[in-house]
């Protein structure tokens, strides 16, 4: 599959008191929604990392999807069609088990994973996975090199052969936050009642966190298809997200915030719903996945665009993003700081993505 370049409509980046709008070749966005007006260019970027390309770990993983690190510098990476986990350990894959009750098609199957902040005493590995009739969150212990029996804490999420969502993340607040998508059913993401098209947000027993915006699991609402998490210094939520054919985004995630999908995508400007930060119209440039902030710059694993994209954020103004490696990997699907046990946790690993024979790209940050 090829990749576009920029040039095929705007790319946006909000900041406070308007949109910076570079327009980067000619073309009128079409479909989707009406962009703000465009203001003059931004300055140059301003995102002052250079990533260089290390090791390669891992080979031979079968359409992995999520990496979840743990405290003794291993890792763990979920395979979506295969359901197993495996354990990255000394830059090689060992399968550890298969998560039962996963049936993968499309989209689904074994999604996200998270190592709970308590793995040190309890050893919980939390899943969200593909089964027979919905889209779940579960967990299980992993202990001495296996996977104990899971216990089911969240049912009930639509599933589809697209927009799944699945990624899962601890908070700084200890809760678990959960990714979904729409289940090709666009009007669920403006529905308080559903759970899909949603960031979830429940205790690790799958009850709704306390203080939730309005009293179930649901944070925030309005998304298409939620695929990366990850919190800046100052612990706040930024998520990344498909668009349709037009208008991935980059979103700064706020309690009961409605960020718009099916009425708008991008950043409009509509009152009453959040605009996204960053705007990709072209999604032949983008098609974020996996998320990570280390330093105060965002790094999103890019599947459709074959790159890996860093946007400095100066707290809530994000800086017009810079793409690295285009080409040079494929698809990439997940984006993590590297185990800090290894000695290199400036590192990043990134996880490849096209369907087999993949594997983890290390790439250092200099």
């Amino acid at each position: 599959m090829g990749t576009k370049r920029w040039g095929h409509g705007i790319l946006t980046t909000r900041v406070a008191g308007g949109v910076l709008a570079a327009v980067l070749a000619g073309g009128v966005l079409a479909g989707g929604c009406t962009p703000s007006e465009p203001a003059p260019a931004p300055p140059a970027p301003t995102t002052a990392v250079r990533l260089t390309v290390t090791a390669t770990l891992a080979p031979g993983l079968q359409q992995p999807w999520s990496i979840a690190t743990l405290p003794d510098g291993t890792a763990l990476v979920s395979e979506r069609a295969t359901a197993t986990v495996q354990l990255i350990r000394d830059g090689q894959a060992t399968a550890v088990g298969k998560v039962s009750g996963v049936v993968p098609g499309g989209e689904g199957g074994l999604l996200g994973l998270a190592v709970a902040p308590t793995f040190a005493r309890d050893h919980y590995l939390y899943a969200y996975y593909t089964g027979a009739n919905d889209n779940r969150v579960v967990r299980m212990t992993y202990r001495d090199g296996r996977l104990g029996p899971q216990q089911v804490l969240l049912t009930g999420i639509a599933k589809a052969g697209n927009h799944d969502g699945g990624r899962i993340k601890f908070g700084p607040d200890g809760y678990l936050y959960v990714g979904t998508g729409d289940a090709l059913h666009p009007e669920s993401a403006q529905d308080r009642r559903s759970l899909n098209g949603k960031i979830l947000r429940i205790t690790a027993e799958g009850k709704p966190a306390p203080g939730n915006p309005f009293g179930t699991a649901v944070y925030s609402y309005g998304h298409r298809n939620v695929q990366g998490l990850a919190w800046d210094a100052a612990g706040r939520l930024w998520a990344s997200e498909f668009g349709p054919d037009v208008n991935d985004e980059l979103n700064l995630i706020q309690p009961g915030g409605n960020y718009g999908w099916p009425i708008v995508t991008g950043a409009p400007g509509r009152p009453g719903l959040i605009d996204a930060l960053v705007v990709w119209p072209s999604t032949a440039d983008a098609s974020p996945s996996g998320l990570v902030i280390v330093d105060g710059v965002a790094y999103l694993a890019a599947l459709r665009g074959e790159r890996l994209w860093a946007v400095a954020l100066d707290g809530t103004k994000p800086a017009q993003p810079r793409e690295f490696f285009r080409g040079q990997f494929g698809r990439l699907r997940d984006v993590v700081a590297a185990p800090q046990a290894t000695g290199h946790g400036r590192d990043l690993w990134i996880l490849t993505n096209h369907g087999g024979d993949d594997e983890i790209v290390v790439a250092g940050l200099r």
